[in-house]
């Protein structure tokens, strides 16, 4: 099929964007494109106006200020992926990226698009909530920033409000020695998750747990982070004590059944896959004193 007729804008600086898409009507940001265009051609979405961020160059980059990796909401997914700042100061990163789609969505699609769109089976809502990012909005009334765990209002809305634009991704740090892993189970290489689990921690000379981070995603609207499960582990030795209470949290979770599998399957799923991504990382993690990281 071919979209509906709509008007295409072009803008060049973040001022004109957001000038756009605060006035018009029935508007839509193009990213990469990967979601929205074949959605457009099936008309499920029928947007009057289509507003293109490509060439929006202040959009897009990667770099690291005060301690916090920023991404532009434009920046492709496989230079995400294939950076080396990103590799060294947040490896979850990358691993995670080798489980997004295919190379050749990666090559188009970009993290701000994919999280404004906020597929409750993406690979990157979810590492981004084990990260503690920050998401910058951008609108005429000024900025807005929103914490990864309060970004998901339900299914695919993201709290993004009219006229706002997402501009970049603000990523906490872990020290130098913290261990990580991204794993989950898809139909096919390249699928979404049926259910993913990113993980994070970092220890003391005594393997005692001073940091932990679990979050999954494909079980609710949005990335579910083991909030309460992190705490009780700090100053816990990380052994398979500690591994088996995160994986009963994480099958204790209320979860959503599909087409494809059941709720309780996905319950199941997520206690399996949060012990493989938990002794991933604490086999990889290292005894640190440094929480600044750089």
């Amino acid at each position: 099929m071919k979209p509906s007729a709509f008007a295409y804008h072009a803008p060049t600086t973040i001022a004109e964007a957001m000038d756009l898409a605060s006035t018009l009507d029935n508007a839509k940001l193009l990213a990469g494109g990967q979601t929205l265009m074949p959605m457009m051609n099936f008309r499920f979405v029928q947007p009057d106006h289509v507003i293109d961020l490509n060439t929006v160059s202040e959009l897009q980059g990667i770099d690291l200020q005060k301690g916090r990796l920023q991404i532009g909401s434009m920046t492709r997914q496989r230079d995400i992926e294939r950076s080396e700042l990103v590799r060294r100061v947040a490896p979850l990163i990358p691993e995670a990226y080798e489980l997004v789609s295919h190379p050749q969505i990666r090559n188009r699609g970009t993290l701000g698009g994919s999280l404004c769109h906020l597929d409750p089976a993406s690979e990157q809502p979810c590492f981004l909530a084990a990260q503690g990012a920050e998401l910058v909005l951008r609108s005429p009334r000024g900025e807005r920033r929103v914490s990864m765990a309060d970004w998901a209002l339900g299914y695919l809305t993201p709290n993004l409000e009219d006229g706002e634009v997402l501009a970049r991704i603000d990523i906490d740090l872990w020290p130098r020695g913290h261990g990580w892993s991204f794993t989950e189970y898809a139909r096919r290489q390249g699928d979404y998750a049926i259910v993913g689990v990113a993980v994070l921690a970092s220890c003391d000379a005594h393997r005692r747990i001073t940091r932990l981070a679990v979050a999954l995603c494909g079980i609710a609207a949005g990335p579910v982070r083991l909030s309460e499960v992190e705490a009780g582990a700090l100053g816990r030795e990380a052994n398979e004590a500690l591994i088996g209470e995160v994986a009963a949290a994480a099958r204790a979770q209320d979860t959503v059944g599909d087409a494809h599998v059941s709720a309780e399957y996905r319950r199941h799923l997520a206690g399996v896959l949060s012990s493989r991504a938990l002794r991933t990382a604490f086999e990889r993690m290292q005894p640190s004193e440094d929480e600044g990281t750089s």
